[in-house]
C-alpha cells in the first residue's frame, strides 16, 4: 500500500504527490470522486464518460432547483 502524508493549503487543496500520480495515471483534468467512508477520505479516478454523466446530473439538479 502506497501512503503519503500531505499538507491542506488555504481553501482545503491538497496535493498528491508526483509518485502517487505517476503510479495512477493521474494527470491535470482528471477527475476524482470524493467520498467519507468511516471517517476516512477516499479518493477514486473516475472514467471521462462516468464523470460526464455524473457533471450532467449535477447541472440538472442545479437547474431544477433554480425553476
Amino acid at each position: 500500500m502506497e501512503k503519503a502524508i500531505i499538507k491542506v493549503h488555504k481553501r482545503g487543496i491538497i496535493v498528491i504527490p508526483k509518485r502517487i500520480r505517476e503510479m495512477l495515471s493521474i494527470d491535470e483534468g482528471t477527475l476524482l470522486e470524493l467520498r467519507v467512508e468511516n471517517g476516512k477520505i477516499l479518493l477514486s479516478a473516475h472514467s471521462a464518460e462516468e464523470a460526464e454523466k455524473e457533471l450532467d446530473r449535477e447541472e440538472e439538479n442545479f437547474w431544477a432547483k433554480r425553476e
